[in-house]
């Protein structure tokens, strides 16, 4: 008798404990190292316009990563490396999707968009489903729960109350970014880590290079302050180069060993460690962002559990 197919499609195949340790370390540094370009974010959204930071952000970060790459892997691997592939993936989710949560930070305020982005796990696991046909365990459903309520918890505690343009502009970087990550793990398999996230943000800095020139030849955004100006210059090396190559190529190792799934849970205990970072500046400790970041690290650990 022949059986139908399991519509659910094929289980998720258990990690070795050795690579699972390795993923979660680097999603736990990737994560440091993205909250710490929250602050300075908000500092520089005081002066600067979303585009030009943004642009001025990837332009940074590539300019940092390109002799890295290369002093890594050797010239051959930057030339012969898919490039058209690298600039339509990095383009759509590192350069339109980056754009857009930073245009939801400015059109609401960083705590909404932190409430939203908690929901990233969730995009993550559909992006596995529609396109590895992946189970869901109960474990790893439990696992996502815990993610999503902790990831809010961690965020603030409180409803989201825009629902509006930047809502839909955080949901939208949310789908984005996961599917980036995912497709870049997937079609650069021969390229370390390092030149992963280069050819990918390379291609997110030529999608908003372009948008930014043309808006400001024709005048629709303002020219940015001079790198220079007086307590510019570090805020904005920490968000191009820990924030995001360090960040990014961090993370893209992390998706390797894990999947886009699983390590997405760890972006909702990011708002803990941006206020670890605040409590260092002087603000006060936060017993609802701990209880959140234990809630996300718990439903981690759930998700990850093989089956008995």
């Amino acid at each position: 008798m022949v059986q139908t197919p399991d519509p659910l499609g094929p289980p998720i195949v258990p990690r070795p404990p050795r690579q699972l340790l390795e993923g979660n370390t680097l999603a736990v540094l990737s994560m440091v190292a993205w909250a710490a370009g929250f602050p300075a974010a908000d500092y520089l959204l005081q002066t600067w316009d979303p585009l030009m930071l943004i642009t001025a952000r990837l332009a940074l970060a590539v300019g940092i990563l390109i002799p890295i790459w290369v002093m890594l892997d050797g010239p051959l691997a930057l030339i012969r490396a898919r490039w058209g592939r690298g600039t339509v993936v990095g383009g759509i989710a590192f350069g339109l999707g980056a754009y857009l949560l930073l245009l939801a930070q400015d059109y609401t305020d960083p705590v909404t968009v932190a409430v939203i982005a908690a929901a990233c796990p969730i995009a993550a696991t559909v992006i596995e489903m529609i396109f590895e046909d992946r189970r869901l365990s109960m474990g790893f459903i439990i696992g996502l729960l815990a993610s999503v309520v902790g990831g809010a918890i961690a965020a603030g505690g409180g409803p989201v109350l825009d629902l509006g343009l930047g809502a839909g502009m955080a949901v939208a970087a949310c789908f984005l970014f996961s599917w980036g990550s995912w497709a870049t793990v997937r079609d650069f398999p021969d390229l370390s880590p390092v030149g992963r996230t280069t050819i990918t943000l390379a291609g997110g800095l030529l999608f908003v290079g372009c948008i930014a020139i043309g808006a400001r030849l024709t005048g629709a955004v303002a020219a940015p302050p001079g790198l220079l100006v007086p307590g510019t210059l570090l805020p904005l090396l920490i968000y191009a180069f820990g924030s995001m190559a360090l960040s990014q190529f961090l993370w893209l190792a992390s998706v390797g060993r894990l999947g886009v799934a699983v390590a997405s849970f760890h972006i909702n205990v990011a708002p803990f460690y941006v206020m670890l970072i605040l409590v260092a500046l002087g603000q006060e400790w936060s017993w609802a962002q701990a209880v959140g970041a234990a809630i996300v690290a718990s439903g981690v650990v759930i998700a990850q559990r093989g089956p008995r």
